[in-house]
């Protein structure tokens, strides 16, 4: 069984899919700035994903170009709906083959990598990603009832069958 916080983010993951459900490929490139559109939000989710699941914990990359078009600190841009949920599904998939090994000893470890110790425990870069995508989750209904969307979402979705 899942560690908790393993379980949540797995939640969480499922929340920020039920809010963008229904979203068209041209509504979902739409920018109103000063935020993204939720294209690059779904890249971006995908990109830290990539970074601490499969970089830093297993070594691996499933898309070398993709922090440079949506990670943190890159610039703003429309990159297409269907190709980021292609990636978020892919990285999100081989992500959960490394989540569903932590133990509660491995999560005050750091990784190791080059040479390098990573600055945060694998417990602190949890929850920084299970707290990004409830930050996400967030801003991407704002721009859903901006762009007009109407039956959104209400309020957290179904926990009845989340076992804790």
């Amino acid at each position: 069984m899942p560690l908790p916080l393993v379980t949540q983010l797995g939640f969480a993951r499922r929340e920020f899919q039920r809010c963008l459900a229904g979203v068209s490929p041209q509504d979902a490139i739409k920018r109103l700035e000063p935020m993204n559109c939720l294209s690059w939000i779904v890249g971006h989710l995908a990109s830290q994903e990539q970074y601490l699941w499969l970089e830093q914990a297993q070594d691996t990359t499933i898309d070398p170009g993709l922090h440079a078009r949506v990670g943190y600190g890159s610039p703003a841009g429309t990159p297409p709906w269907e190709e980021m949920w292609e990636k978020w599904r892919a990285i999100t998939t081989a992500a959960d083959a490394y989540l569903i090994t932590l133990t509660p000893e491995t999560l005050p470890t750091h990784w190791s990598r080059q040479g390098q110790t990573y600055r945060e425990d694998v417990g602190t870069c949890l929850l920084r990603n299970l707290y990004h995508y409830w930050f996400h989750t967030g801003e991407a209904h704002a721009i859903r009832q901006m762009l007009g969307h109407k039956d959104l979402p209400q309020f957290v979705g179904d926990l009845s069958g989340v076992q804790i």
